[in-house]
């Protein structure tokens, strides 16, 4: 359904709006992205270098950075909870100048004077901290705040807008918008805190709380921007009252292209989603809006479908989406794709297009949408619909209302769940009915007080044409069931017996392990580097020189400092708290060493060994991701960091993971901007984490 903006008018549900100016989406848009980064020998710096500072510029801001420092310092020790809970607070701020400097990030004089007004403001709260204040948490305006990831252990920022009539005491729910922020490589943690502290966002509230995730830099809010965002989410539900049925995701440009995988994989967490622009999936943005020709090896491309959102454009039917696009912004092709999916599917999408506008909001469409999202608000979200419907290719993304998928027959493969319950209250019965493809194991799943069957009655079920056992409703309002297919045949199987339950005797994939590599840095990981050395020259090289660039790419695309340990020093703390990540051979670290053995491909003295392939330990090494035999609910990861580069850095839409399960390199060719050297063997595990058949 397209509503087409006449040029005077917008005409919604009786309003008329005049048009008068187009509205700028408060987007940094780098026009840097088309044909000429299209070269892979040929790759820009993404962030780019800063200007220089004079030494007094640069001793000025190191001194006040040092004091505030020494003063935070102090702060630390202090034994108060809640002084202990806001010390993020502080600490982005000062993480945030202590990042410029270091790196080099400040692009314009402006950029100076702010990272000093931060150092201001973090030194204004350290005072208050001391004193048992801390008037920031109930101001209402544009606050920044901050939260130590779970990731790495840094603390990462956030804005907020609070509405003027927000409940300070916190009794009344809010609703929240969460706002994704355009593509700007020149927005790193100083200038997006700077924006943040001044700069009104698109939709100012006129009730409840705007959330603006820093989404860990220029990742589309992708793998660790995507962990970002659940993480600031989690905290504002900490600080704020939140209504959980009135949380929405809008954004634009880049914004837009996260708001739609947010939508599409998390559509029973909103009331509404509202993407502008951007971009939806990968391939056909890449040749249209970047004009790039693709040659992808066959893993790469299957890969695309963990963010290529038109794949599973029928999870929509969980979420009202209103899309957004200027008629004439070749960004338009996001929602015209989508579209497209989504007609396929049976649902009619709303697609408001701005008239005669290019890459920005038309004023008519945000006043359009804005009354479209206050209903949508109003109505709120339905958590527990009559009607559910997944689809999936990962079960990373594994749930929605009432349904959890706990294992498919393939991985990247495309599978369903359908669900319905009916209810006859006149006979004190109801039904399930269940349809599914691709599907081996699944739950049924409504909490205490959530379950809309009566107390008493039968609950029948029936999955892909087959009846099973009646059951029911518990005393707490609550009903669970899990079924799993056994041959061609569903059976019911009690929580302890899912292959996901905490004491199961047989690895498999299962939410949360299974995969790909770059899934491991989307939990809690910790870097364990060899103490001991190769003999093979070409392979210790090759190690040590990926091992610091996954550290260093990790602190410039991901904001963050990576864990590091030496493997001697390796805790049973930390085979439970982490996926490890192992850097080296067997005979570099120990950890590699003890637990190869244990791991589902062979890599010894002669070499690795790869079903009845064999490559020489002399020029070879392996990247892989599997659960850790002393802890399989983590991973081990050998070798590798996450796995798109610097090439993929100049268009979001590239940043997609570029290795399955393992991959065995050729050390001898040197790594470039897209591959880490020649990738001469690799492939996904099966669903038992086993070499598959032909491997």
């Amino acid at each position: 359904m397209i509503h087409k903006l006449p040029a005077g008018q917008t005409v919604y549900v009786g309003f008329l709006v005049a048009s008068q100016f187009l509205i700028s989406s408060f987007v940094s848009v780098s026009l840097a992205d088309g044909p000429q980064d299209n070269s892979v020998e040929s790759v820009r710096p993404v962030p780019p270098p800063g200007i220089e500072l004079s030494e007094e510029q640069r001793q000025a801001l190191a001194t006040q950075l040092s004091k505030v420092k020494v003063a935070f310092s102090e702060l630390q020790s202090s034994k108060n909870t809640r002084t202990q809970e806001l010390l993020p607070d502080v600490e982005v701020l000062i993480r945030a100048v202590h990042e410029a400097l270091s790196l080099n990030s400040f692009y314009q004089e402006r950029d100076l004077k702010n990272a000093h007004q931060l150092l201001d403001l973090a030194s204004e709260r350290i005072v208050e901290l001391q004193n048992g204040t801390a008037s920031w948490t109930t101001a209402k305006g544009q606050v920044i705040r901050g939260f130590r990831s779970g990731l790495d252990g840094t603390v990462q920022p956030y804005g907020l807008e609070i509405a003027d009539n927000y409940d300070t005491q916190h009794i009344v729910p809010a609703r929240c918008d969460i706002w994704f922020h355009g593509r700007g490589e020149r927005s790193l943690e100083l200038q997006f805190l700077s924006q943040r502290l001044r700069q009104p966002g698109q939709y100012p509230p006129e009730t409840g709380i705007v959330l603006h995730p820093f989404g860990r830099y220029s990742n589309a809010f992708k793998f660790a921007g995507e962990v970002d965002v659940l993480e600031a989410l989690e905290h504002v539900k900490q600080e704020y009252s939140i209504d959980p049925d009135r949380i929405s995701v809008r954004g634009f440009s880049m914004g837009g292209a996260a708001c739609w995988q947010f939508a599409v994989h998390y559509a029973d967490q909103w009331f509404a989603a509202n993407p502008g622009a951007g971009f939806s999936e990968t391939p056909d943005f890449l040749k249209t809006f970047q004009g790039e020709t693709l040659n992808p090896p066959w893993y790469e491309e299957k890969l695309w479908r963990m963010y290529d959102c038109n794949l599973v454009a029928k999870n929509l039917m969980q979420v009202p989406t209103i899309a957004y696009s200027g008629e004439i912004d070749r960004q338009k092709q996001a929602a015209d794709i989508m579209e497209a999916a989504c007609e396929a599917v049976g649902i009619d999408l709303v697609h408001v297009i701005g008239p005669d506008t290019e890459h920005k909001i038309h004023p008519d469409s945000n006043q359009l949408m804005r009354v479209a999202l206050d209903s949508l608000a109003e109505h709120g979200r339905e958590r527990f619909p009559n009607q559910v419907h997944l689809t999936t290719y990962t079960l990373k993304y594994n749930r929605m209302g009432w349904l959890s998928l706990l294992g498919l027959k393939e991985h990247w493969e495309k599978s369903t769940i359908d669900g319905q319950y009916e209810i006859d209250s006149k006979q004190n019965a109801s039904q399930i009915n269940i349809e599914t493809s691709g599907v081996t194991e699944f739950q049924i799943d409504f909490p205490p007080g959530w379950s809309p069957f009566q107390q008493g009655s039968e609950v029948s079920i029936v999955i892909d044409g087959q009846s099973l056992p009646t059951t029911h409703p518990r005393s707490d309002w609550s009903f669970s069931s899990c079924y799993r297919l056994d041959g061609d045949q569903w059976t019911n199987v009690t929580p302890d017996e899912t292959s996901s339950a905490k004491h199961s005797t047989t690895i498999s994939k299962q939410p949360g392990l299974q995969g790909p590599i770059d899934d491991a840095f989307m939990s809690p990981f910790l870097f364990v580097l060899p103490t001991g050395t190769d003999e093979n020259a070409s392979v210790e090289e090759w190690v040590k020189e990926e091992s610091e660039h996954a550290i260093h790419e990790w602190r410039r695309q991901m904001r963050g400092d990576v864990r590091i340990r030496k493997d001697v020093d390796v805790t049973e703390e930390d085979y439970a708290q982490y996926n490890l990540i192992l850097w080296g051979t067997p005979n570099s670290n120990s950890l590699i060493s003890e637990l190869m053995p244990q791991l589902p491909i062979g890599w010894g003295e002669s070499g690795i060994q790869i079903g009845d392939e064999s490559y020489a330990a002399a020029e070879h090494a392996l990247t892989m991701i599997a659960p850790n035999p002393k802890n399989p609910s983590r991973y081990i990861v050998l070798n590798s960091g996450f796995t798109y580069r610097e090439y993929d850095y100049l268009n979001n839409a590239r940043q997609t993971p570029k290795l399955p399960d393992w991959a065995v390199i050729d050390t001898r060719t040197k790594p470039n901007a897209r591959w880490p050297g020649q990738i001469v063997a690799a492939d996904f595990f099966d669903e038992q984490w086993s070499l598959k058949k032909g491997d």
